[in-house]
């Protein structure tokens, strides 16, 4: 499919010296670019990690200090 994307003309060069050091057209390695930053986004959204609080509402649960380890890893010892 033909578009119109306007870039800087320093991303361009680096876009055409790219292509033409993998043999390839501007075109794939734009594309390439943009599909790495697809997966990067995918595989970020597949790191978010959602830890459960005390009541929904956020905050820690009771008797958590994040300032003391011992407590952390005691109530951590709990859930063992």
């Amino acid at each position: 499919m033909r578009t119109t994307v306007d870039l800087s003309e320093d991303l361009l060069q680096e876009a055409k010296l790219r292509a033409a050091r993998r043999r390839i057209t501007v075109s794939a390695v734009i594309e390439d670019a943009i599909r790495a930053s697809f997966a990067r986004d995918v595989a970020a959204a597949r790191n978010v990690v959602t830890l459960p609080t005390d009541s929904g509402m956020g905050g820690l649960r009771p008797g958590i200090n994040l300032d003391d380890n011992a407590s952390v890893l005691e109530v951590m010892e709990d859930f063992s």
